[in-house]
């Protein structure tokens, strides 16, 4: 019985005073599920669901513009700013709750409930009133926030159970989606309210999103394991007192304070700048259609070098550029500016499903672990674009740029320090591969199972070391040893 791998333990408990095993091969355990035609349609409908949800947040830009030039133009834009933020956030603050019900077996429950609520949602947006901001929170902000919080998550959490050697690829494919709807609907609102109405051109947005979310319900399926790591239930304790993952959600939460300044402020940027009204619509479409590359590129290298190797130099490269928004000045700057941007940004915002899903002890854990994430991230989510509102208006009614230019950039540099020491305390807890679980098992079978079992290992290698007791068994290096020395080949 040699190299062999312990899929699962039936029930974890003994049977005639033994466990009872299932083995199969390793590489049969990672490559099973991989890429057949359910596998790809889940990832469909994943970007389907990033298209409709993260994708309509990341073309708040348009809105933030149109209102305040015009529908909310009473309020200032960080009372503006607080719609998107609230709206960001309450995506991510049920996270907890969402992540435990989809580790329980409610995935399609939550993303039907939360198809219906986004589409309902967006059509309210387009009934609301001038100068009315309630009306525009509570449909914009917090029913659309609480339809995506239910559709979010759990479509991140579903490509853990179809993937695991490529799953960065996988979840950077699925993920882009939201990129793609970073392009798209800006244009669409920006062309069809030129052509219409702004409320025309919402409600026409909420019609595309309603056919899209009905595919990506029909097609995501979930993938049931019997016995093994699914069949474990998550400990919130266990999971919270691992430093290596609250660190990297320390990490995220300094992220969501500076990260999406651009995709909310750049239009305005331009069109204060003096750049022309009519191309400073497309700045926000360009960004996001350079973050398309960003969060499928990276991904496929992260698969072989580590989502941490990727992502620290990722945001890195983006808090510099944040701080090169000084020296914008032209419209061709802007764009530049806007794509790579786009870029670099859109590779942090796929790799990090990826990193907390790596931190998993089991199976059992992702939606868990994703969900403590989103719930403590929200928060930043919620204060980090009216902070810089904040800081960006003056009593004079001016725009003050360079000071959430530098509280931006500055947060995403301290960010990538975090995440430098998240990385050192996960290569020290042993799970990167780099440390082995042992150097030589001692006892029984039945006895090194139960080692397993109790560390949490998903997959774990077991090859049988068989005594040698000759000296014609030894091999050409070994033949210089010692009686002493070989005291070991035959313990």
């Amino acid at each position: 019985m040699s190299e062999h791998t312990i899929v699962g333990v039936t029930g974890h408990a003994y049977v005639d005073k033994k466990y009872t095993l299932e083995l199969s091969p390793p590489q049969s355990i990672l490559d099973e599920g991989e890429g057949c035609a359910a596998a790809w349609l889940t990832i469909l409908g994943t970007f389907f669901i990033q298209f409709c949800t993260l994708g309509n947040i990341n073309a708040f830009g348009v809105y933030q513009d149109y209102y305040t030039r015009y529908s909310l133009s009473n309020k200032t834009p960080s009372d503006i700013s607080w719609i998107g933020s609230f709206q960001l956030c309450m995506q991510y603050a049920p996270g907890v709750l969402v992540g435990r019900a989809f580790d329980a077996g409610y995935f399609h429950h939550m993303i039907a409930l939360g198809s219906f609520i986004q589409v309902a949602s967006i059509f309210m947006v387009s009934l609301t009133q001038w100068h009315q901001y309630y009306q525009v929170f509570l449909a914009q902000a917090v029913a659309s926030g609480i339809g995506q919080s239910l559709l979010f998550l759990p479509s991140l959490s579903i490509i853990g159970q179809h993937f695991k050697r490529h799953r960065a690829f996988a979840t950077g494919v699925g993920v882009s989606g939201a990129s793609l709807g970073g392009v798209i609907w800006p244009i669409m609102l920006n062309q069809l309210s030129q052509r219409t109405s702004f409320q025309n051109a919402v409600r026409a947005t909420g019609a595309i999103a309603g056919v899209l979310l009905i595919i990506a319900n029909l097609v995501m399926r979930t993938k049931t394991h019997s016995t093994g790591a699914m069949a474990l239930k998550p400990k919130l304790k266990v999971i919270l007192a691992d430093w290596a993952f609250m660190s990297s959600i320390g990490g995220a939460f300094i992220v969501g304070l500076g990260l999406f300044f651009p995709y909310f402020y750049l239009q305005l940027y331009a069109v204060d700048k003096g750049i022309d009204q009519n191309i400073a619509f497309y700045i926000l479409a360009t960004m996001n259609a350079g973050s398309v590359g960003g969060r499928i590129l990276p991904n496929f290298v992260a698969d072989r070098v580590g989502p941490y190797n990727m992502l620290i130099p990722c945001l890195a490269i983006s808090s510099a550029l944040i701080f090169s928004i000084f020296s914008l000045k032209t419209c061709a700057a802007i764009i530049v500016f806007a794509a790579l941007y786009g870029f670099w940004s859109g590779s942090y915002v796929s790799l990090i499903p990826t990193l907390i899903v790596q931190s998993a002890s089991h199976g059992g854990e992702h939606g868990t672990r994703m969900g403590v994430a989103f719930s403590i991230v929200s928060v930043s989510m919620l204060i980090g674009t009216p902070i810089s509102g904040a800081l960006l208006h003056s009593a004079s009614g001016n725009y003050v740029w360079y000071k959430p230019i530098v509280f931006c950039g500055t947060m995403l540099a301290a960010a990538a320090c975090i995440f430098s020491l998240s990385r050192h305390l996960f290569i020290n807890s042993g799970r990167s591969g780099i440390r082995q679980f042992c150097k030589h098992a001692v006892g029984t079978f039945e006895e090194v199972a139960l080692e397993a079992i109790r560390q949490g290992f998903d997959v774990y290698g077991l090859t049988e070391h068989v005594p040698r007791y000759r000296p014609a068994h030894l091999y050409p290096e070994e033949e210089t040893l010692t009686p002493k020395d070989e005291q070991f080949l035959i313990e």
